[in-house]
């Protein structure tokens, strides 16, 4: 494959092409509010940091695209991670703020290359595109692809797990580190999901008729249920890695 990377900015008459490509989400995880203050404003603001790949010899479809978002922040890394950035980098546009930190925010790959290394691509791809942009370090709020295996183990024992060459058990965290990264921490409300017991039936086909927790594929946790006045609330926890750009 002849791959061509590029920015939002650089082509813009590509991006009817993000919209075709399919996520690789389940649905639950599609219904965090906080993800359309970004998604939503991608083409007025957030062009340069929107990524998108594609092979040369077929321009027609992209291959993989990737997010990233500016935010500024003093201190430790967020604990609330992909929702804290996100909000953080609209509130920095509005008040005129300037970023010091950029934030990678998802890489999504067709499911038919999927395990062909273009994920490991694409994230060698935003740090250059930070460094482009003036930035010395790309984080990340990633979400272990594991996980979901271990739904009641802790995110920050999780996150730690190692095989006997000393790299991450989980797979995703072991790209990280080996493209260089550094876990940093956890965050721990990484993304809040909460809505009626009806939307979680529709979105996962499961009955949510008991009161506690509920097993859900693909979730990181288990999601609560609030007998009290029937909603499910899905707390996800992330890793922060950081990457010298």
């Amino acid at each position: 494959m002849d791959l061509a990377i590029t920015t939002l900015a650089a082509r813009p008459d590509l991006e009817p092409l993000l919209d075709e490509f399919p996520s690789g989400w389940p649905t639950f995880m599609q219904q965090d509010a906080t993800g359309s203050l970004y998604y939503a404003a991608t083409t007025q603001h957030y062009a340069e940091h929107v990524l998108m790949a594609y092979d040369a010899d077929h321009p027609e479809r992209l291959v993989a695209k990737a997010y990233t978002v500016p935010f500024h922040w003093d201190g430790d890394l967020p604990a609330g991670g992909w929702d804290a950035v996100i909000t953080r980098s609209a509130v920095d546009r509005l008040i005129g703020r300037d970023p010091d930190h950029v934030s990678a925010l998802e890489i999504l790959v067709q499911t038919d290359l999927r395990g062909t290394g273009l994920s490991a691509v694409m994230l060698g791809a935003m740090r250059a595109n930070a460094r482009r942009l003036g930035f010395t370090e790309l984080v990340a709020p990633v979400r272990p692809n594991h996980k979901h295996k271990h739904p009641h183990a802790p995110i920050d024992e999780y996150a730690h797990r190692v095989r006997d060459d000393g790299l991450p058990k989980d797979p995703w965290l072991r790209v990280h580190v080996r493209a260089g990264g550094r876990i940093d921490s956890v965050a721990p409300y990484s993304m809040t999901i909460s809505a009626p017991l009806a939307s979680w039936r529709e979105w996962t086909g499961l009955p949510f008729d008991t009161d506690g927790e509920v097993l859900v594929p693909e979730a990181l946790t288990p999601v609560r249920v609030d007998p009290r006045d029937g909603t499910a609330t899905y707390i996800e926890p992330n890793v922060w890695v950081r990457h010298d750009c």
